[in-house]
């Protein structure tokens, strides 16, 4: 049977339409809570949240099922997903929940769950839980005397503060450096500024007003031309946006150039490459990073290996072979050696940290391999399966054997929406064009015959 209610990062959807409605996300909390009780003594977990309308209605469901179960609760309030998982470890809680859809807007939510380690959960967990909420409850229901309690800890943010500022190498400050940071209207609009504050820097704040429908509205990691504006504006050293949930990040340098995911994971692998921390020799990056990365870091002797699209399978492919950096194009970087799922605060702190130690412009840090010419259609189709058909398998073969050995060709369908995803890259963009261009022709005319 397929998935009934997680996706590739927990469970999301629309604010109260199933599965984000309130029952859900009870029958979540009960599940979940059953799942990771494991002997008599007490338990816990840990609940965050961004600042989306609906997070005050699933946090207080959520809190209803884990205490109903005998779970106690600690709620962080507004908190990056990497906050959580962090605290999830340093609590010793049994789970940690973040509810979240990231960079969607507000009308959508979501419910990512961490074990206790902070990581997301197997799919053999999440298949346990499944079953347990479309399943009688009642059984589930904890004595009176063993009913859980709920707490707030007042401490979150100072302590996932002081995480994030431990991350930079010891004695190293941002003194002299004016920052514009765009917190996306979302989780990190508090903690972010507040770190790079304390490490000396001169912070200009945009995107710190959330009124619970503005989260990623015009703003953060996904549109920014906010950042861009004010940081010409203002004549800053570099800009930082997060997303919604602070777990990815993208870079403005002092031109009012943005820099991707792919360049951040260069600059990072080289700095640590050079320091003796990069660990396996090399980095992960999913099968949409730029040609261009995998080029400049096998010209420091070094490897990159490709996941499937999904920090979750960066991070998967990251613990079963040792490696200790690694990411996605659109800014999701996960530094292992800290933190267990993607952090953009401490990824900008590592670019903040090369920038310091070499006293180069952000333009001339971040500038680590020019990418090479990356087109992306999305092909929408309403049944069928147009990647079979023998025209769209004949398109391809095509496609792969004019970009050769200088190029790639990536095609995949959506897991979320039904879209083809077709992605060409290569040293001549007259050529990629075209290529993409013809499978898309064909993708769309196998749609059309099997309407």
């Amino acid at each position: 049977m397929g998935r009934r209610y997680f996706g590739t990062d927990g469970i999301r959807g629309l604010a109260n339409k199933h599965p984000m409605t309130s029952e859900v996300a009870l029958k979540v909390g009960m599940a979940a809570g059953h799942v990771f009780r494991s002997g008599d003594h007490r338990h816990r977990v840990v609940i965050g949240k961004d600042t989306r309308l609906s997070g005050y209605m699933l946090e207080a469901a959520l809190m209803s099922g884990f205490t109903a179960v005998g779970i106690d609760v600690f709620l962080l309030g507004p908190m990056p997903t990497p906050a959580v998982a962090m605290l999830t470890r340093s609590l010793r809680a049994d789970l940690g929940v973040m509810i979240s859809a990231s960079h969607n807007r507000f009308e959508d939510n979501g419910i990512k769950l961490f074990d206790p380690d902070g990581y997301k959960l197997s799919d053999e967990t999440e298949a346990r839980i499944e079953d347990l909420i479309e399943s009688d409850t009642t059984p589930l229901l904890a004595r009176p005397d063993r009913i859980g309690r709920a707490t707030r800890v007042e401490s979150a943010q100072e302590r996932y503060i002081e995480f994030a500022k431990r991350t930079l190498p010891r004695n190293l400050r941002l003194d002299g450096l004016r920052i514009v940071i765009d917190c996306a209207n979302g989780a990190g609009y508090k903690v972010a500024p507040e770190a790079l504050w304390e490490l000396g820097a001169e912070v200009i704040k945009i995107g710190v007003g959330p009124d619970g429908r503005n989260i990623n509205d015009k703003c953060g990691s996904t549109a920014p031309n906010a950042l861009v504006d004010k940081v010409r504006e203002v004549r800053a050293d570099i800009g930082i946006a997060l997303d919604g949930d602070a777990d990815r990040v993208v870079i403005v340098d002092e031109k009012g150039q943005i820099v991707d995911g792919d360049q951040i994971m260069a600059v990072i692998a080289e700095s640590w490459h050079r320091r003796g921390r990069l660990a396996a020799g090399g980095i992960v990056a999913t099968v949409m990073s730029n040609l261009g990365l995998e080029r400049y870091v096998q010209s420091l002797g070094l490897g990159l290996a490709r996941t499937p699209v999904g920090d979750r399978y960066v991070v998967e492919y990251m613990r079963k072979h040792g490696y200790n950096v690694g990411g996605e194009q659109s800014g999701h970087i996960v530094l292992s050696d800290f933190i267990t799922t993607g952090d953009g605060l401490v990824s900008a702190l590592q670019i903040l940290a090369v920038v310091v130690s070499t006293g180069k412009p952000v333009s001339q840090v971040c500038k680590r391999f020019d990418p090479l010419p990356q087109i992306l259609r999305n092909v929408r189709y309403a049944e069928g399966k147009p990647l079979e058909d023998s025209r769209v398998v004949k398109a391809i073969d095509a496609g792969r054997e004019r970009l050769g050995n200088s190029g790639r060709l990536v095609i995949r369908p959506s897991g979320t929406e039904p879209v083809i995803r077709v992605m060409a890259e290569g040293d001549n963009e007259t050529v990629v064009s075209a290529v993409v261009g013809d499978i898309v022709d064909a993708v769309q005319e196998a749609a059309r015959a099997s309407a």
